[in-house]
């Protein structure tokens, strides 16, 4: 999955580090969302709320103007159970490991690694590096979007079990009914 670089004005999580600025040695950042964030990252996912939002980076230039993005994300979320509809919490911890490449270059590689899966005889190939948009890597859309990807999408309580209701069945219930119905009917002459 290829996700644009690119920050409109509803990312809920900001944190763009300048390529051109990372030194030789690489740099690591550790991101914390505010409240005001996390609200907005809750509200973006349908989530009852984030409680805790934390990324750890390490930005390493690589060849070729790449950058290489590696460390974890971790978070606190509300949602409701699909079992009982009680509020609950999850925990979130989820490792990103990504190379991003200078726009053109990724396009070109998205681009020859899709017409290398089109053929018959190709194995599975990598995903194409991320695009580095305008010369910036937003790393707190980075972090977002690892979140987002690690929501569970059906939370249940530890103890929730789905009981389906029991009914008996309705003997006259059944699609045959009408035909005994009709059965039972006496003859008329």
């Amino acid at each position: 999955m290829t996700r644009p670089n690119t920050a409109p004005a509803t990312d809920p999580w900001r944190a763009p580090v300048t390529v051109a600025q990372i030194p030789d040695t690489g740099l690591h950042r550790e991101l914390e969302a505010s409240a005001r964030e996390r609200e907005a990252i809750a509200a973006v996912a349908g989530l009852l709320g984030v409680l805790a939002a934390h990324a750890s980076f390490d930005v390493t230039p690589r060849s070729g103007g790449r950058v290489h993005v590696a460390g974890r994300v971790q978070a606190r979320v509300g949602q409701t159970c699909v079992v009982t509809l009680d509020p609950i919490e999850n925990d979130i911890d989820e490792e990103v490991d990504l190379m991003f490449a200078p726009e053109e270059e990724a396009r070109k590689l998205a681009d020859l690694i899709e017409e290398g899966q089109d053929s018959e005889e190709a194995p599975d190939v990598a995903e194409p590096p991320e695009a580095i948009v305008n010369g910036v890597i937003d790393l707190g859309r980075i972090a977002t979007d690892a979140l987002y990807l690690a929501i569970d999408p059906y939370p249940r309580k530890p103890d929730a079990v789905f009981q389906p209701e029991v009914v008996a069945p309705d003997p006259d219930d059944h699609p045959f009914a009408v035909l005994k119905a009709l059965q039972d009917k006496p003859k008329g002459k």
